[in-house]
């Protein structure tokens, strides 16, 4: 679930109870072309006002008037669907082919929007069942698995952090890709054995582990949904968690530091039982070559490759300039 979308849903809760009359459209099917993901959200008030976004374009608008006429979702959740026709995609401005189809649900006090904002701000996973004949909902404990599901009388839509980082170190770059991480829908946790810089770790929802980095991988039990980054620059601990999170099915593996370091980093690894295609997974040096130099620079191009990595998408690479002095040596920048 996107943060956007836990926003949507803060307002929708907090739009029924001063009063107002509340739909939440959620995107339960696409065919071709779709601007929003399954699962994603739009609140819709009576006046009019609005929160979150499912097309980017003019659905939004076809929504938002037929609630202030009160044509949309009075009594119990409905299905509408945009875009069957060539003259609805021109009309709706959806993508050529593009179909989008949602569910919509009228707030009310049964919704339970506040125990379920509230499981999420505690950084659970959990799944919530709505019956689209009786507009009752229920929780149920959400699964890493899960995905939305929809039949066209039940919908089951996941909320609460989907994917996972595990950072190594708890030094000035883990802040702020951590927070920035948090942004993006990741449930964040660091790493770090080390006194020094465990005792000061202080971000708000991170936790830090105090244990080695490989036990903690192993603990994690690290899935598809799940990202691991090094960046102590210190070889007994970087190559510790790199060893088991090359293994396990984790979508994205990196390590920080220069070309030249990873690459012993590689040839210290290949010493132990990873296959040549496991060491191939590792993303070193970690981030897309954007010229970063500053930690939360370094930190975007991070998230940035991450991002890219999930989606699918192939990035050739970009050619930086020549590095000097201190940058040259140090391994601060991610390239």
């Amino acid at each position: 679930m996107d943060s956007v979308d836990l926003e949507v849903i803060r307002n929708a809760s907090s739009w029924h109870k001063a009063g107002h009359a509340v739909v939440l459209a959620t995107v339960v099917k696409t065919w071709g072309s779709a601007p929003r993901p399954l699962g994603a959200m739009l609140a819709i008030r009576d006046d009019g006002q609005v929160s979150g976004s499912v097309s980017g374009g003019c659905v939004e608008d076809d929504l938002i008037e037929r609630v202030r006429e009160h044509r949309l979702a009075g009594d119990k959740p409905e299905v509408a669907t945009y875009g069957v026709s060539k003259e609805q995609a021109d009309r709706f401005r959806l993508p050529c082919g593009g179909t989008l189809q949602l569910v919509l649900e009228p707030v009310k006090d049964s919704a339970g929007l506040d125990e379920l904002l509230g499981i999420i701000e505690r950084h659970e996973l959990v799944a919530r069942f709505l019956d689209l004949e009786s507009g009752k909902s229920r929780l149920e404990p959400g699964r890493w698995s899960d995905a939305l599901e929809f039949d066209g009388k039940l919908l089951k839509t996941v909320h609460g952090p989907r994917w996972r980082l595990l950072i190594i170190g708890a030094a000035q770059l883990s802040r702020y890709l951590g927070q920035m991480a948090q942004a993006l829908d990741y449930h964040v946790t660091v790493c770090d054995p080390r006194e020094e810089y465990a005792a000061a770790w202080d971000v708000a929802d991170v936790a830090i582990d105090r244990g080695y980095p490989d036990d903690v991988v192993q603990a994690m039990n690290l899935d598809a949904h799940s990202a691991v980054v090094a960046l102590t620059h210190d070889p007994k601990l970087d190559d510790a968690a790199l060893m088991e999170a090359l293994k396990s099915p984790a979508f994205y593996v990196g390590a920080l530091g220069s070309k030249a370091n990873n690459d012993k980093r590689r040839k210290r690894l290949a010493n132990f039982d990873l296959s040549a295609g496991e060491i191939a997974r590792l993303h070193g040096p970690v981030g897309l070559k954007i010229g970063s130099r500053t930690p939360p620079e370094i930190a975007v191009a991070i998230l940035a490759e991450m991002t890219a990595v999930r989606r699918g998408v192939q990035i050739p690479q970009s050619v930086e300039p020549p590095k000097t002095g201190i940058e040259a040596g140090c391994g601060v920048s991610q390239s």
